[in-house]
């Protein structure tokens, strides 16, 4: 059926979970975490997948040894320490927003994201296009056509990021006022 595009739009396919308002979101994993966890709110990544939450934790104290090897640590501990509190978190949000939950943390200038999932995305593209990808695999930047995909997506998420943001701003005030707008029984 040409042009048809699922319940969900936008090439999502019928079994995507509804939209998610990101306050939304946050306040429910404000009131869920527990307080002595991070060092401020933490950072949420949603998109129609997966919810990753990454906190910051306090840095130890100066002292002997490597301050990196230190906050890789107090990661490890995190990590080890919050497992099962973690999970059930993640249940219940799974639950109520439909989406895997993945966890990391940040100490000093180290970020590690636990466990997150790694999403087959399914693309049609034509010669000129997959030519760019052949490029990427014989020249050595790439394994395979995928892999150059995933490379080609981190390089324009990179260098673009500012003009991105923008446009997830754009949306997310469009769907504000879409909530607001009249509501269909």
């Amino acid at each position: 059926m040409r042009g048809f595009r699922g319940r969900g739009g936008r090439g999502r396919g019928p079994e995507a979970p509804p939209p998610v308002e990101r306050a939304e979101v946050a306040g429910w994993f404000a009131g869920r975490l527990p307080d002595d966890w991070f060092t401020g709110p933490p950072e949420l990544l949603i998109d129609r997948d997966e919810i990753t939450v990454v906190g910051t934790l306090p840095e130890p104290a100066a002292g002997e040894g490597d301050p990196a090897a230190a906050c890789a640590g107090r990661i490890a501990r995190f990590r080890e320490e919050t497992r099962e509190q973690r999970m059930a978190i993640a249940d219940a949000a799974q639950a109520r927003y439909g989406r895997s939950v993945a966890w990391g943390a940040a100490c000093g200038g180290q970020r590690e994201v636990f466990t997150n999932l790694s999403v087959p995305v399914m693309t049609r593209l034509r010669q000129p296009e997959r030519l760019v990808l052949d490029t990427l695999v014989d020249a050595g930047v790439a394994r395979s056509r995928s892999e150059a995909l995933v490379w080609a997506v981190r390089l324009v998420g990179e260098h673009a990021e500012g003009w991105l943001g923008e446009l997830r701003e754009a949306m997310a005030a469009v769907e504000e006022v879409r909530g607001r707008g009249p509501q269909v029984s």
